[in-house]
């Protein structure tokens, strides 16, 4: 095991300051960050997606129930699988009641979605002692659309904004191996009677929303709301880049 060099507390003392600087710098760049996040545009959802949950099915606005935003956290679990990814399992076994209670006062709501049949999903949930809803997305579009189920036979490979070719400029391995299910988190706002797409993360961007209630609000069209002027704003003005899909 390769430990720190011990020094003196003087020694140490330096070191600490000269750290704290670059953290500093890091948690301003982290805030105007998420401060242009916030002022990312949007775009309508024009398609109607069905999914299967524990009511039945049910439709992307359903899923807010009755917030002006929604968090969907993409969970790896491809139909044939038996479990989900060891990873997405991990990350929603921190998925507390009471960070979903925390969201909600923020007028945010929360759901996973998952490609397999929602019976496999409702099993694993019961196993797992999860309270958070689930919800299949099986025999719909939703995951190629948001690009977390890769099938180049049913629409070209993009993950994480990179189309197929820029994929294999950064890894080789991609050439032979493009497709599966990955994992990300997308963000939605409901205004008025249009649902419209704000964001999404994929990749090491989406485990860091795992951390906390704020890291989750950090990817939202309306952030923290601890300031009501802006969130206002967008929600009675949205800005709209047109159709996302059709």
């Amino acid at each position: 095991m390769n430990l720190p060099e011990v020094v003196t507390r003087e020694e140490w003392l330096v070191a600490r300051k000269q750290l704290l600087g670059r953290e500093k710098e890091l948690t301003r760049q982290r805030d105007q960050v998420n401060a242009d996040r916030r002022r990312l545009p949007m775009v309508a959802i024009e398609k109607s997606y069905t999914f299967e949950g524990p009511d039945g099915l049910v439709g992307l606005p359903d899923m807010f129930d009755g917030c002006s935003q929604l968090i969907v956290r993409h969970a790896m679990f491809d139909p044939e699988w038996a479990a989900a990814c060891p990873s997405c399992t991990a990350g929603m076994d921190e998925t507390a009641p009471a960070l979903l209670a925390h969201l909600r006062t923020r007028d945010t709501s929360y759901a996973v979605v998952s490609r397999a049949p929602y019976p496999k999903l409702a099993e694993y949930r019961t196993d797992h002692g999860w309270t958070f809803p689930w919800y299949s997305s099986f025999g719909s579009d939703f995951n190629y659309d948001f690009a977390v189920t890769l099938d180049p036979a049913i629409t070209p490979v993009v993950y994480n904004y990179r189309n197929h070719d820029e994929l294999i400029a950064l890894d080789p391995a991609w050439a032979d191996d493009s497709s599966g299910e990955v994992g990300g988190f997308s963000c939605f706002l409901h205004a008025g009677d249009t649902v419209f797409h704000t964001y999404s993360t994929y990749g090491r961007g989406g485990e860091a929303v795992d951390l906390a209630i704020y890291a989750h609000l950090d990817i939202t069209a309306l952030g923290r709301q601890e300031d009501w002027e802006e969130p206002k704003g967008r929600v009675a003005e949205p800005r709209v880049a047109g159709p996302v899909f059709s």
